[in-house]
């Protein structure tokens, strides 16, 4: 059935495209008789340049995963309240970005900050190649701005982490044995109905040997926010482990795209000038206000194309 989607999605797009260039031309032969298109034509000629942008980018997406659904996770810095409210101004931005490209988003975790913000989100953003397109987004992200904490109105820097990983089916067996698994249940603290917010049903799953954690609380039932724990966890172990074995063969090393999680890939400042500027592709952007609205085409864009030219 995936594969079904994504040949009618070619065979849709050829058409659009065909469709597309006939009205283009259609425009420029009641231009030759007199004709004032103008205004119709550009935005023919505008629109047509945003689905060639966006079919270019989905031919640089050739990863094992690329085409797999991505579940997202967000973490502040230190810096408390700062830091907090600077992840879920994350969280809105990459809501939005998914929204703009017609993606499902569904909320798993949220644990909010204690005076604003969030201590930690995780969400799935489900749709074809979600996983490729999000990929660049794995690291740090620094804010720069006036604090609207700060009632002496100063300079604050804030940081957020974003890790990103392909969410896998059962096509792909990830072994997990109940004693290598820590599960706690808590009562769910985000958003949520009556009955989630009054019983014992969120779940927390830790895998012992390598740290890594899942959380759901979105469910009704402990149940199933267990099972939905435990798939976030294996496509968590599924990640961790394909980034071993490409650590090994050097691949990760070699690359000057080499990204840990620790490491800063982008600025925001907002103060006292106005600009995103990406440290791995040098692209920069002057609009902030629309990046962090959810335009970041430019940045995976250009992402893409300077992974694409290292592996070459």
């Amino acid at each position: 059935m995936r594969e079904k989607k994504r040949l009618e999605h070619v065979l849709s797009t050829d058409a659009d495209l065909a469709r597309r260039g006939d009205d283009i031309k259609a425009y420029f032969d009641l231009a030759r008789e007199g004709e004032s298109v103008d205004g119709d034509l550009r935005r023919e000629i505008d629109s047509l340049r945003d689905l060639i942008d966006k079919l270019e980018t989905e031919t640089l997406l050739s990863g094992e995963n690329d085409a797999r659904n991505a579940i997202v996770t967000i973490h502040p810095g230190a810096g408390g309240t700062e830091s907090q409210d600077w992840a879920d101004m994350l969280l809105r931005m990459y809501l939005r970005w998914a929204e703009r490209q017609g993606f499902e988003t569904v909320l798993y975790d949220y644990q909010p900050g204690e005076e604003a913000g969030l201590k930690s989100a995780t969400f799935a953003v489900n749709g074809d190649y979600a996983y490729g397109l999000l990929t660049g987004e794995i690291g740090v992200h620094r804010l720069v701005r006036i604090s609207p904490f700060d009632q002496a109105k100063r300079r604050h820097t804030s940081f957020a982490s974003v890790f990103v990983s392909p969410e896998i089916d059962d096509s792909i067996e990830v072994v997990i044995k109940p004693e290598d698994i820590r599960t706690d249940t808590y009562r769910s603290s985000g958003k949520g109905g009556q009955h989630v917010n009054t019983t014992d049903s969120a779940v927390r799953i830790t895998h012992i040997a390598t740290g890594l954690v899942a959380s759901c609380q979105n469910e009704r039932s402990q149940h199933k926010n267990r099972e939905r724990a435990m798939s976030m966890l294996r496509s968590k172990l599924y990640e961790f482990e394909m980034e071993k074995k490409r650590a090994a063969t050097k691949k990760i090393e070699d690359s000057k795209l080499d990204i840990d999680f620790g490491s800063q890939i982008r600025s925001y400042v907002l103060q006292p000038y106005r600009m995103i500027k990406d440290h791995r592709t040098k692209t920069e952007v002057g609009d902030v206000d629309r990046v962090l609205d959810g335009d970041l085409q430019p940045f995976i864009r250009a992402f893409l194309l300077a992974r694409r030219g290292e592996k070459q």
